[in-house]
């Protein structure tokens, strides 16, 4: 980490460059694997998941899948 300018002429140089300097733009990475999972935290209704739980294991890739037709028709 850089040190804080001691100086005032340099402390205003650093602040009118970071005030002029254009942000870049993000660019957005390809997953180096395709088709793979990312681990995420959601918040759904208990309603929502007690549906998808009740027919045991395997109720996350029934999240997925009904995620991935809404994307589908989108």
């Amino acid at each position: 980490m850089a040190r804080r300018p001691t100086d005032p002429r340099t402390a205003a140089e650093a602040a009118f460059k970071s005030a002029t300097t254009k942000p870049q733009e993000r660019v957005q990475e390809v997953a180096a694997v395709p088709g793979r999972r990312e681990q995420v935290t959601l918040r759904i209704d208990s309603e929502v998941l007690e549906f998808f739980q009740q027919d045991g294991p395997g109720w996350q890739d029934r999240i997925n899948d009904a995620l991935r037709g809404i994307v589908a028709k989108s």
